[in-house]
Parts: C-alpha cells; structure tokens; sequence
C-alpha cells in the first residue's frame, strides 16, 4: 500500500508533463500542415544534381 503513495504522485507528474508538451506542440503550430511533409518526400527536386 505504500506504493501507491509514491506511484500515484509520480504518475500525475508524468501525466501533467505529457500535457503541457502537446499544449506547447499546439502553440508553436506544430500540427498545421500535416499533408505538407508527406507530399513533400514525393516531390522531386528540381535542383538535386
């Protein structure tokens, strides 16, 4: 029982630090052009030698 007195704390504090990074990836415009890097890698270059 005394697990669970530091695993619930610890859990919390991961879940919370989880929760601020995708609030920070949804800030700094992350997730705006999803469809822009997946055409991107089938486009050719016109400049590549």
């Amino acid at each position: 029982m005394n697990v669970l007195l530091v695993l619930i704390p610890v859990s919390l504090v991961l879940a919370a630090c989880g929760l601020i990074a995708f609030i920070w990836s949804l800030r700094s415009h992350q997730y705006d052009d999803l469809d822009g890097d997946a055409w991107r890698i089938l486009v050719e270059d016109e400049d590549a030698p």
